[in-house]
């Protein structure tokens, strides 16, 4: 998400896989978004530059016309206009098509045979061979779906505590949707 912020073009690679206590450090601290008049300011939280190169970082935002503020709490503030804001945006989307048609046509998730979103991408609907899906780790899918809807609200200026993102799962013969899981109430839920 990071290198969406600098407009980067996206390499292909996979990201590597965070730990569940990342994931949970990193919805422990929210994103802000300040939709001005003419600019957007998005404020992300420290434990997001964890392991970066700061400096790289903030260098390639303002080659790509993004003006950054490192605060003292070690955030960074990204000032960027609306058109750049939208551009982020429709990088972020686009990059999320890509990642549910792979999810699909994926030989690691062998039950999934279909994946529906929402505009928002506050809902997502998996249509899986139940048996299949029950005996896997496909549920993951839900995992990576849920934390990347979230992920893309919190840029488009949804309030962290207003954040939910419904993952339907739905039996491919019956019609039957037999789980659902909402995020980020998941996550609470797997804490305690």
């Amino acid at each position: 998400m990071i290198t969406a912020l600098s407009a980067c073009s996206s390499s292909g690679e996979a990201e590597p896989a965070k730990s569940q206590t990342d994931v949970e450090e990193e919805n422990s601290e929210s994103i802000e978004v300040d939709k001005g008049l003419l600019s957007v300011e998005v404020t992300l939280p420290a434990s997001m530059f964890e392991g970066e190169d700061i400096e790289s970082t903030i260098a390639s935002a303002e080659e790509d016309g993004i003006e950054v503020t490192k605060n003292d709490d070690g955030s960074l503030t990204y000032n960027m206009s609306k058109s750049k804001h939208k551009q982020m945006l429709q990088e972020m989307e686009t990059d999320l098509k890509t990642t549910v048609e792979e999810m699909k046509n994926s030989e690691e998730f062998t039950s999934i045979q279909n994946i529906t979103h929402n505009n928002s991408f506050s809902e997502f609907r998996l249509v899986v061979d139940k048996a299949a899906y029950e005996n896997s780790f496909d549920g993951f899918a839900a995992f990576g779906l849920g934390f990347s809807g979230m992920f893309y609200q919190l840029f488009d200026g949804a309030s962290p505590d207003r954040l939910e993102v419904k993952i339907l799962v739905e039996d491919a013969a019956s019609g039957e949707v037999f789980n659902e899981i909402v995020y980020p109430d998941a996550l609470e839920e797997e804490e305690g």
